[in-house]
């Protein structure tokens, strides 16, 4: 399996309260995140290189993002979230809807969030690389996990 790995993720959350609470958000949400993708490391320069280039095209399209609402919160076990953001994911200049789930972890200053979720490579017009007669999979394991923290007040 083939793991590329970024710390280059930026964007914002607007909640409808301060804290996250379980049930559908009584006010306006939203939140946009961008990925840089032209930071992703697999740990093979010429890996990075082909994937970089050939397949996700960073020239021409050089982050991936999503930008949507959230539509529900379930309260976890251990004072945890899961949150449901339905919305645009662009990659490659490609846009689908989608609904993905997000895990949030309370933590001293705002939330850890760990997402993950899978994509079809073709929803994206991303052509299937073939490695040495080997095939990859059209179906990719996407997992974000960031921080979220209040904004400062200006």
């Amino acid at each position: 399996m083939v793991e590329g790995r970024t710390d280059r993720i930026d964007g914002y959350i607007v909640l409808d309260s301060e804290r996250v609470e379980a049930g559908e958000p009584s006010g306006p949400t939203g939140f946009y995140l961008e990925v840089d993708l032209a930071s992703l490391d697999t740990g093979l320069g010429l890996r990075n290189r082909h994937m970089r280039n050939n397949y996700l095209e960073v020239q021409e399209f050089p982050y991936a993002t999503f930008d949507g609402t959230i539509e529900d919160v379930e309260r976890l076990p251990a004072e945890r979230f899961r949150v449901w953001g339905v919305g645009a994911m662009e990659i490659h200049g490609v846009s689908r809807e989608m609904r993905i789930p997000c895990d949030l972890s309370p933590e001293a200053d705002g939330y850890r969030a760990h997402c993950s979720f899978e994509v079809l490579l073709t929803d994206f017009d991303i052509k299937i690389p073939k490695l040495m007669f080997v095939k990859l999979a059209n179906e990719i394991r996407l997992e974000m996990d960031f921080t979220v923290r209040p904004a400062l007040d200006p």
